[in-house]
């Protein structure tokens, strides 16, 4: 009856899937002792970061983009706050008049003018400027001492819509420091000077994700001209030597998701197929981009067909992102490493520690998951990263690690597990190149460092931004902190090893798991995990057995009901698929069931709200209890998706 359930052989594919949304404390003991350091390695680590952080910091007037961002509008700040609801917001309003409300409402109280002259980089005062005038601009009772009488008559004149371009400028100026270029083209010819230091790129072609089959064709042709441009300039470096490219799956198909399984390996694999064939025309790299927690096994299942087809055979260009925060990384590692073994070839895996980790939380707990897929605390994280670091050092025959992250301490953990060993330090565009050109070159630390450089519109730039700065601008973000005088070098250095082992491996005491959420009030509802495989064997296996019963729907008022009344419940989708029978009552009966219910219902105004809420605690539990066979005959009598169920 029902088979939307994938059966997985392979022990490492398992582990990954029984790895999802494990114990918290268990997978830190287990990272714990996987990273461990001796006090030898501690020690150099140390010296490295702290070497590294006071060269950021006496370097702090060459700050460019998001560190002098940072230095500036912390979002910690009522100005930085605005800022950014400003730039995300704007991108989602299609009428100028909701617009300009918006903008009167972020700027007008935003003490801007304490920012000015206070940052080197130009830019930043720029908009610091931009922003004062702008804001005076927005206040209801503008400050006459600090404002001629004309620019307040401007904005009673009508001035909104030249404030609401002015902000515009400024968020498009603002979105040069992040993004290499607006084409391709413009991008390799942005970052030429930096490859003379060094430093290599790996272009990513920016957009949300493909909504419509149009979308997908056009971000799919995005990368095609992408591949080729950075081809041709590449001229035969290689892989390793020359830049390369990342790609976002769920910008080339519009239903890359588990329900869609069947769809996306017969539609989205050959459309990759043609990327990589490509790639590996021009002999350049190209990465899967890693998504969220519920795609990923759909990611290493396109991976598996990928690296197995023999028209890739020797292409050492296949590249795969793995994230830290996930409890399932080092199995995923195992699982690669394997996959390049067996097939005699070497990957480049990218390890970076997460970038979705509020929606990771949020969704687990929207869903009612017995677990968390990411850890709930940014140490526990870093322990796992130089785990994994480890592993994927280890691995030199299958792949070649590409290790990013801004945090000092990390990159000196690395630099100093990897001696001796192929790999390479990543980072992005416009956050943290400060500290990695205190790497790149024989007369630094004499690391190749790539740079993840977004290329794209004005148009499509805003949503990328946002969700950088936020990511990166928490006052716990070391890009925050690295430039910030008033965080101590030994508070920002301490060794994340030594802080998870402070906390026990204990899970974040604010971050109850899902089924908790409300505390001891009541449960939350518990959820089927859609992407866990394990989950959708079970759950197919008591639906298809609910599917054996000879449904027979009536009345439970009326009583016996004649047979002749009854009519058969085909299911929409498959008129094949008789579902049972139902029987309606006739006219006669209607008085009865109004009476019987006027009854019931004094009968439960006499109930006290304790009884009330205990009877509905067993309704809802009893729902619980029998969710596969309600969930059959919802997909079966209503003809509705399994997720919708």
């Amino acid at each position: 009856m029902f088979a939307f359930a994938q059966t997985q052989t392979n022990p490492l594919r398992q582990a990954i899937t029984a790895a999802y949304r494990r114990d918290e404390e268990e997978a830190v003991a287990d990272m714990l002792q996987r990273a461990a350091m001796s006090a030898e390695e501690k020690q150099a680590a140390d010296q490295l970061a702290r070497s590294l952080v006071k060269k950021v910091r006496a370097d702090r007037s060459k700050a460019s983009g998001v560190d002098a961002l940072m230095q500036e509008f912390t979002l910690s700040s009522e100005e930085g706050v605005a800022l950014m609801c400003l730039a995300e917001a704007l991108l989602r309003i299609p009428d100028k008049e909701t617009r300009d409300k918006l903008i009167q409402d972020k700027l007008a109280d935003g003490d801007w003018k304490r920012h000015l002259g206070r940052s080197p980089s130009m830019f930043v005062n720029a908009a610091a400027w931009g922003l004062l005038i702008t804001g005076k601009l927005t206040q209801d009772k503008p400050n006459e001492e600090a404002l001629s009488g004309s620019l307040s008559r401007l904005l009673g004149k009508g001035g909104a819509p030249l404030i609401r371009a002015g902000v515009d400028a400024a968020m498009r100026m603002l979105g040069k420091q992040f993004v290499t270029g607006q084409t391709i083209e413009e991008a390799l010819a942005n970052g030429k000077e930096r490859e003379k230091m060094g430093y290599r790129f790996s272009f990513d072609m920016l957009g949300e994700a493909a909504m419509t089959e149009a979308d997908a064709q056009r971000y799919f042709n995005d990368y095609v001209q992408a591949i080729h441009a950075i081809g041709k300039d590449a001229n035969g470096a290689g892989v390793y030597e020359g830049n390369g490219i990342s790609v976002k799956l769920s910008a080339i198909h519009p239903r890359y998701s588990r329900a869609q399984h069947e769809r996306v390996m017969k539609e989205l694999l050959p459309r990759l197929k043609e990327l990589f064939l490509l790639a590996k025309q021009y002999n350049i790299g190209l990465n899967i981009d890693a998504e969220e927690a519920n795609r990923l096994e759909l990611s290493l299942d396109l991976m598996e067909a990928l690296v197995s087809d023999p028209d890739l055979a020797g292409f050492h260009g296949i590249g795969f992102v793995v994230q830290a925060y996930q409890k399932r990384c080092p199995f995923v590692i195992d699982y690669l490493v394997d996959l390049a073994r067996r097939n005699n070839q070497k990957l480049m895996i990218r390890l970076v520690k997460g970038a979705y980790w509020d929606s990771e939380i949020k969704w687990a707990q929207v869903d009612g998951m017995n677990g968390y897929p990411v850890y709930t605390r940014k140490v526990h994280t870093d322990v796992s990263y130089l785990a994994c670091a480890r592993k994927l050092l280890e691995a030199q025959d299958a792949v070649f690690p590409q290790f990013a992250t801004h945090n000092a301490y990390t990159l000196a953990c690395i630099y100093n597990f990897g001696k001796g060993k192929d790999f390479e330090h990543q980072c992005l565009h416009g956050m943290g190149e400060t500290l990695y050109d205190q790497v790149v070159g024989e007369q630094n630390l004499g690391r190749r460092v790539r740079v993840y450089a977004p290329v794209g519109t004005h148009e499509t730039l805003l949503a990328y931004l946002v969700r950088r700065l936020l990511e990166n601008g928490a006052n716990s973000s070391f890009v925050n902190q690295i430039v910030d005088e008033h965080v101590s070098v030994d508070a920002l250095l301490k060794c994340p090893l030594d802080a998870a082992a402070e906390t026990g491996g204990k899970p974040n005491a604010i971050l109850p798991l899902p089924r908790h959420l409300y505390g001891g009030a009541r449960l939350n509802s518990q959820g089927f995990d859609l992407s866990n495989e394990t989950v959708l064997n079970d759950l197919q296996a008591a639906m298809n057995k609910a599917a054996e019963k000879d449904y027979q729907a009536k009345s439970l008022v009326v009583g016996r009901i004649k047979n002749e009344n009854a009519h058969e419940v085909r299911n929409p989708a498959n008129h094949d698929d008789v579902v049972g029978k139902a029987a309606f009552v006739q006219a006669a009966e209607v008085d009865k069931i109004v009476a019987n219910a006027k009854k019931a219902e004094a009968e439960w105004a006499q109930k006290q709200p304790a009884q009330r809420a205990e009877i509905l605690r067993n309704i809802a539990d009893l729902y619980e209890r029998h969710a596969p066979e309600l969930m059959m005959l919802a997909v079966r009598e209503a003809g509705k998706t399994l997720n919708n169920a």
